[in-house]
């Protein structure tokens, strides 16, 4: 607070003093961010698809400089051009690690992962003495494992954190993340996981323990949903009301975000993709083998039900997960039972 007698001075001789002062502070404000911006260490992206995109505007939102790679260009451009300054395009998955102490990757299928891995270029040709790998795909835990001891044969180190949540969650930074393996990259890396996401999980330093816990929501999440498509299904055979069954599910003990918002879609077979249903498949699948693998008597149906939606219609692979609901209602108009 200045003095009295200046504050007098400045109203007296200068009325326009005050608000000239503001326009200078946030002015100065205004540089000293970016210079914050350019001196900040820049972090790592790669795979700008329906999550990354989402996760790597968080990053950038909140001040944290980029180097992104994605196979389609668009992406990466359009993410740049909401941030100039902030966000650098690279040519190659390798230049995104080599420029990066710590990179982020969302790749969507194993396939994918292995290609950008090991293409030429790829992110193994990044990765050297101090790099760190922060992987956000849902794969299989020997997937997880066999990725981290590459990258640790090279002098990197590896977290595996798959995510609960889809383009929403990823968009508005409300994602749970479930991270596993080297401790002090997780440690170093917390303040961008709060940045994507409203709470994280460390599963522990064995690389493989994370994609576990992933496969055991998604397969939970996948019951669900194919629960909510059967129930929806036999209602409409039944003639009963699409929106009284969801304001009587709404209101007792099987209210759930997800019921709520995947509800009224499926009533109305509307199906924009927040998360692919033949993605929901791989993941189900995934978990099924962990349950044979484990002995345990783990139901098929709700599995069943997702790969009869993805066979019924080629394109409904890359719809919605919640278009489960038309193998509902196809089993529901022939009266077949799984």
């Amino acid at each position: 607070r200045p003095p009295a007698r200046f504050a007098r001075q400045t109203k007296t001789r200068n009325p326009g003093g005050r608000r000239a002062a503001c326009r200078f502070c946030v002015h100065m404000h205004a540089i000293l961010f970016c210079l914050a911006l350019r001196s900040a260490e820049p972090v790592g992206f790669i795979g700008l698809g329906i999550m990354g995109q989402g996760m790597a505007r968080r990053l950038a939102s909140s001040g944290q400089p980029l180097h992104v790679w994605t196979r389609g260009a668009t992406a990466a451009s359009a993410l740049a051009s909401e941030h100039p300054g902030a966000v650098t395009v690279a040519e190659s998955p390798a230049a995104v690690v080599e420029a990066c102490s710590r990179t982020y990757l969302m790749l969507s299928t194993p396939d994918a992962c292995e290609e950008v891995y090991s293409m030429r270029g790829g992110v193994l040709e990044g990765v050297s003495d101090g790099k760190a790998l922060i992987d956000c795909a849902t794969l299989r835990p020997e997937d997880m494992a066999a990725l981290a001891e590459r990258v640790h044969e090279r002098g990197g180190s590896f977290v595996e954190a798959p995510v609960s949540g889809s383009k929403a969650p990823a968009a508005n930074g409300a994602l749970i993340f479930m991270c596993a393996g080297d401790e002090e990259t997780f440690r170093s890396a917390e303040a961008e996981l709060a940045a994507m996401g409203k709470f994280t999980v460390f599963c522990g330093t064995t690389v493989g323990a994370a994609s576990k816990m992933k496969l055991v929501v998604n397969l939970v999440m996948g019951t669900q949903l194919a629960a909510l498509a059967e129930g929806l299904a036999l209602a409409s055979a039944l003639g009963l009301s699409s929106e009284d069954v969801q304001a009587v599910l709404d209101g007792g003990a099987m209210a759930s975000p997800m019921v709520a918002l995947k509800g009224p879609m499926m009533a109305k077979r509307e199906y924009p993709t927040a998360f692919p249903l033949k993605h929901a498949l791989k993941d189900m699948r995934f978990a099924l083998n962990l349950a044979e693998a484990s002995d345990l008597p783990v139901s098929a149906s709700a599995t069943g039900l997702f790969a009869a939606a993805d066979a019924a219609v080629p394109s409904l692979g890359d719809a919605d997960f919640c278009a489960v609901m038309e193998a509902a209602r196809a089993a529901a108009a022939t009266g077949s039972v799984r």
